[in-house]
């Protein structure tokens, strides 16, 4: 009896283990939906060669890290500097600071134009901040990682500190990233989304969105106050176009007077301003026929503004859609001088391991950028580390390096200014290690607004670092 016993528990242990063991061969996807892979010999199986790290690192370390890069004149036009005060230049930078090229840790922003002369409009800006008549601009254009104000509440905070400005600056009519955005409270009735990301039909500035107003729309809209200064504004704009776009009755500061105001007609975007301390405001609108409205703004009319215009999904390469001339309109009401992209996280698969393709398309998208803001410089962010599940640890996805390395490419291509984001997070694993301390989702993608806060103290040092080059620089080369 008991040997019967045992051998039907060596059976039920056998069958077990087969069954276990036949888990790895299930199909990586069903009805669409992917499947963790369950490999009870992940320990001592060996990783084919084309998924290694060591291996991909290998082959990224084998290609040419700087791509031939053909300077356009209009590059030395535009600076005021002829070849040989851009070269020196270039061997001033590498003399003050030892830094050629990429940077590993991102303490340098990667400067990719003849001459190191990337960010000459924004720091001309800060500059001259005090005598700009306008404040200088700065537009973070990214996906769901940077949702909330997710890092760019830090960054504007960073910048307001140190050269004035207050206030959130633009803010779409509406977002999915409302509920928990801690830098503005807002509510809205009646409004239909149009959205770039399911839309082919309409023209969209870089915000991506804009809103169509139903009958009694309405939008309330007051500052918020985590954020120092975020509630001492001076300045409301309403951007929208329209020929006939009717009349907006609003109070503000709970004030009981109710005003009346006829929109004027506008056929490209423009703004309605008013002029006045502002704390809260409740908006209606009604009259209008053909009313757009791509959002607002709440700011001081000097110093340092910095708009967030994340839009959730993005991979960055729907924006060769922007309009021109919505965009150049835009930029004449609304200037900017510097545009930071931050995409990649929508790109990044453990699947792929060649974004050759990504990173042609996005040096289309970069040069459709620089046509629609061409007073404009541009700073492309770096993908940000994403671990992913390997046997029983997470780790860095090795795709990140293989993105990592395209979207560099793509600044030397188009000679602009880029910022490894990896780099200044830790480098390889370090998502783990913002999710250990609660920096991170446990998606192990997304920054919680710690971790956006750490990366933002990182940037932040990086642009004063190089503002310190560009001071030196103007002070001892001439044009």
């Amino acid at each position: 009896m008991n040997d019967n016993n045992f051998q039907r528990l060596l059976v039920l242990l056998l069958f077990s283990l087969s069954g276990l063991l036949l888990l790895y061969w299930l199909p990586d996807k069903v009805f669409g939906h992917k499947l963790k892979k369950v490999d009870m010999l992940s320990d001592i199986r060996e990783k084919p060669a084309s998924l290694s790290l060591d291996s991909l690192l290998r082959q990224l370390e084998a290609q040419d890290t700087i791509i031939e890069i053909h300077k356009q004149n209009s590059v030395s036009q535009n600076s005021g500097l002829d070849s040989a005060r851009l070269a020196l230049r270039d061997s001033l930078y590498q003399t003050l600071y030892n830094a050629d090229g990429a940077d590993s840790v991102g303490k340098h922003i990667e400067d990719y134009s003849a001459g190191h002369i990337g960010l000459s409009r924004f720091f001309t800006a800060l500059k001259k901040i005090k005598t700009l008549q306008r404040p200088v601009r700065i537009a973070v254009m990214g996906d769901s990682f940077i949702e909330g104000d997710i890092f760019v509440a830090d960054l504007r905070a960073a910048f307001q500190k140190q050269f004035g400005g207050n206030g959130v600056g633009f803010v779409p009519i509406f977002s999915v990233a409302d509920q928990f955005r801690p830098t503005i409270n807002q509510s809205v009735e009646n409004w239909t989304t149009f959205s770039l990301l399911k839309d082919t039909t309409h023209h969209y500035l870089l915000s991506g969105s804009f809103f169509e107003p139903k009958e009694k729309a309405s939008l309330t809209i007051e500052p918020a106050e985590k954020y120092p200064d975020l509630n001492k504004v001076s300045s409301f704009k309403l951007y929208y176009s329209g020929i006939h776009p009717g009349h907006i009755t609003y109070t503000i500061n709970a004030d009981r007077d109710t005003i009346i105001k006829d929109l004027p007609s506008k056929n490209l975007p423009g703004s309605f301003e008013i002029k006045h301390a502002f704390s809260e405001g409740t908006f209606f609108f009604w009259g209008g026929e053909n009313l757009q409205v791509y959002g607002t703004a709440l700011e001081e009319n000097n110093g340092v503004v910095v708009d967030n215009f994340s839009l959730r999904g993005n991979s960055g390469l729907i924006l060769n859609r922007l309009d021109i001339k919505l965009c150049n309109a835009f930029a004449e009401a609304r200037a900017y001088d510097l545009i930071i992209l931050q995409y990649g996280l929508n790109v990044v698969s453990e699947e792929i391991l060649n974004y050759g393709w990504y990173r042609t398309r996005m040096i289309q998208v970069i040069r459709h950028i620089q046509k629609c803001f061409p007073n404009t410089d541009i700073l492309l962010m770096g993908v940000s580390d994403r671990a992913y599940q390997n046997g029983n640890s997470f780790e860095t996805m090795p795709a990140v390096f293989a993105l990592l390395h395209a979207q560099r490419q793509i600044a030397q291509i188009t000679n602009i200014t880029f910022w490894n984001t990896f780099g200044a997070m830790g480098g390889t694993n370090s998502m783990c290690h913002f999710v250990e301390n609660n920096w991170a989702s446990k998606d192990y993608t997304h920054l919680g607004f710690r971790g956006g806060k750490e990366i933002a103290k990182v940037l932040y040092k990086a642009f004063m670092l190089e503002k310190e080059f560009y001071d030196k620089a103007n002070g001892s080369i001439q044009p």
